[in-house]
């Protein structure tokens, strides 16, 4: 069973908010409460493992500027890929959008490559009933419709059972499995987290530490689209931005204490490592972006990572199942494997030294010693 905590507050889960169009429930495995403690004896021993399935964007479709909604939502999630997000502890993605009503945009998308996305409020419960747990909400579109919009997404993706993570500051606490998790979610503007504060995030991993086994960071960072395919011990900027050095954060992170790193932002997936017995997938790519992402060539490369964990957070097995968007952006199984395919190429190619081997049929393999 899954319990959630949340760092500093008492938060009160509102009433599930029902779609005006039929779908199938699928419930998560675990099943989300809410209390106001943290978890007790952060470092209990136990023969436990947790397994975690991970995706990279999430865009609903918009209904801004232009109308850009399916006619019927259930497409967004395919039967066959619905079917394959089952079967873990913990379902982790990140929210690309917002969930609000809120007319007004804090951009100006009159402007070339200026974008801001807004799903209706009622697609929160999309995301539960595909089985999701915890969702990320530390990106660059977090606030395209300001502090409304972000504060409307919090409360909205609260209010169906899955738990937002990525609020400055604050530091989400789980049960699983009888292990103690933390989450906590990053991105390179000041409203979350900052990638780019490097003692900050240090201190804040230090302190979920202390009150948990386990910690799991999702971080946005990073350049975007082919050209930043490849990760390096560099800051990377798109667009004049200063979007971070996912190689340095990652690991400073692991330094302080962090388990588990689940990266998204490029639009492209990127390689992986082991550091320190501890998994980085520096990112997951676009995972469902219906009319809104570009899915020409390695952009329209997804995948769904599993990841399992021993009581200590180490990495002990993985595997990458490879998905492919079609034009509208939803995700479709591929049976060519060409993420497993790409994602060794680049782990091969940025980690010459490292660890990881990934078949063309995706297991994530360590090398042994």
């Amino acid at each position: 069973m899954l319990k959630i905590f949340i760092n500093n507050s008492l938060m009160n889960i509102v009433g599930i908010i029902a779609l005006s169009f039929p779908l199938t429930l699928y419930m998560p495995k675990t099943s989300i409460s809410q209390i106001d403690i943290k978890p007790e004896n952060p470092r209990q021993q136990t023969n436990s493992f947790i397994t975690i399935k991970a995706v990279g964007d999430i865009v609903l479709g918009t209904n801004y500027p232009d109308y850009r909604l399916p006619g019927n939502p259930r497409e967004l999630f395919p039967t066959p890929v619905r079917n394959l997000l089952q079967g873990a502890d913990i379902l982790f993605g990140n929210y690309e959008s917002t969930l609000t009503k809120h007319p007004h945009s804090s951009k100006d998308v009159s402007k070339g490559m200026v974008f801001a996305f807004r799903s209706p409020p009622e697609y929160a419960k999309l995301l539960s009933q595909v089985g999701f747990n915890i969702m990320s909400v530390a990106n660059n579109h977090a606030m395209d419709f300001g502090s409304v919009g972000f504060e409307d997404t919090i409360k909205n993706i609260n209010s169906v059972g899955v738990k937002a993570i990525g609020e400055k500051n604050k530091i989400v606490y789980s049960q699983v499995n009888n292990i103690p998790v933390a989450w906590i979610g990053f991105c390179f503007y000041n409203y979350c987290n900052q990638v780019q504060d490097i003692q900050k995030a240090t201190a804040l991993v230090k302190q979920a530490k202390k009150n948990a086994q386990i910690v799991i960071l999702s971080m946005h960072i990073g350049g975007e689209g082919k050209d930043a395919l490849h990760v390096r011990d560099r800051t990377e900027f798109f667009y004049g931005e200063n979007r971070g050095n996912s190689l340095r954060f990652s690991r400073a992170m692991i330094d302080a204490g962090a388990d588990l790193i689940l990266g998204h932002g490029p639009h492209v997936p990127r390689a992986m490592e082991v550091y320190k017995g501890k998994l980085i997938a520096y990112s997951l790519g676009n995972f469902l972006g219906y009319k809104t992402f570009s899915t020409i060539g390695e952009k329209g490369n997804s995948l769904i990572l599993e990841a399992k964990l021993n009581q200590d957070g180490d990495f002990v097995s993985g595997k990458i199942t490879s998905l492919r968007l079609n034009k509208q952006g939803i995700p479709q199984v591929d049976k060519s494997h060409q993420t497993s395919k790409l994602v060794n190429f680049l782990t091969k190619n940025n980690f010459p030294n490292g660890k990881l081997t990934i078949t063309p049929q995706g297991e994530v393999i360590v090398k042994k010693k």
